[in-house]
């Protein structure tokens, strides 16, 4: 910036202008006079960026002392001071940084955490929407009975394992490929997914200890219906509810004078021992999930070592008013140093070239 004025300077340092420099410039521009903490700061009203808050000595030496770090990788001198990670740049290129993409490169931690957990959520989603195809389909004994008397807690289980696989599959999105939206929706599911599951759970423990009998004898008058009837009765080869006599439904196996057994000893042992090992096995999933929810709320946004989304924040973003604040105190430090008449200059330049001119800064 200063090439053009290169014979002023020369000239500024001149004996004869040593001993007569007046006092810093005073330029047209808005001055900074730090940020306060209250509502009304002069900053936040006049929309300044925080950048103009930069001072370097907040930061680390081993930040600054560049050279010295330089000076220490070189030939065989000792090692300069350890420089703290910072996650990006061109660093991350490096032979053996902890970086994501590649061959032989590591994870963080917490995406080796968020791996095991959406393990978990795709194994137990995967085994839950085994078992209630196998039984929609009806591939093993009595599994009509369940399609028939526990058809609510099956739509509920089939929906809870269908929106956990969904979940999973979002999940393994956003960790194989880093993507933090993908891994939001992910951790958001998971809470859906746990109001799925535990909702077969508290219906199966509640119809299991809460008069589990007068549940089944409501059923069978009322619920089930004729073919209802006929299918358990078919399932459990017995004939009416006590007896082929009391509201049986008729079937080329049940009529009036069948020798079979009344239906209601053998549904109400096959309801108790489906229910309690129903509520035994969706709240034995409960703590698992607890943890799978937990691991994604704490551990998604942190599957790279980069903070965040990697650009600058909004507040500290330079503006124009930012920008003449900045050159303001640049032009007070050339005043200091080489006098105002090349301060003036350098300053009039960088305004033209930024185009501040026009905005009247």
């Amino acid at each position: 910036m200063l090439a053009d004025f290169n014979a002023d300077l020369s000239s500024s340092h001149s004996p004869s202008n040593s001993g007569s420099h007046p006092s810093p410039l005073h330029l047209e521009v808005p001055h900074y006079a730090g940020i306060s903490s209250g509502p009304s700061s002069p900053v936040s009203a006049s929309g300044l960026s925080l950048s103009v808050n930069y001072l370097p000595a907040k930061f680390s030496d081993n930040i600054l002392n560049a050279r010295a770090r330089l000076r220490g990788k070189g030939g065989g001198g000792e090692k300069g001071p350890a420089v703290p990670k910072q996650g990006g740049g061109l660093a991350a290129f490096k032979s053996g940084e902890a970086r994501i993409g590649g061959k032989s490169l590591r994870w963080t931690r917490f995406k080796w955490i968020l791996f095991v957990a959406n393990l978990l959520l795709s194994l137990y989603s995967l085994v839950a929407m085994i078992a209630c195809l196998l039984t929609w389909f009806a591939t093993w004994q009595h599994a009509d009975i369940i399609r028939v008397a526990n058809n609510p807690e099956l739509v509920l289980s089939t929906l809870a394992a269908s929106l956990g696989m969904l979940t999973s599959v979002i999940g393994w999105a956003g960790i194989l490929l880093n993507n933090r939206t993908f891994l939001a929706v992910y951790t958001l599911l998971t809470w859906v997914t746990f109001a799925f599951l535990v909702t077969p759970g508290y219906i199966t423990y509640r119809r299991y200890s809460l008069n589990l009998e007068g549940k089944i004898n409501d059923m069978w008058a009322n619920a089930l219906g004729a073919m209802g009837r006929m299918r358990i009765q078919n399932q459990l080869s017995c004939c009416g509810y006590f007896s082929p006599y009391v509201e049986a439904t008729v079937s080329q196996t049940c009529y009036a004078r069948s020798i079979l057994p009344g239906c209601k000893k053998g549904i109400w042992e096959y309801e108790e021992r489906i229910l309690s090992n129903w509520f035994k096995a969706a709240f034995a999933l409960v703590p698992v999930h607890i943890c799978v929810m937990l691991a994604a709320l704490m551990c998604s946004n942190h599957v790279t070592y980069r903070f965040g989304k990697g650009m600058m924040p909004e507040r500290y973003r330079l503006n124009v008013g930012s920008m003449a604040v900045i050159m303001d105190q640049y032009a007070n430090q050339l005043a200091e140093q080489y006098g105002p008449e090349v301060a003036g200059k350098v300053l009039e330049r960088s305004k033209s070239n930024l185009g501040l001119a026009q905005t009247g800064l």
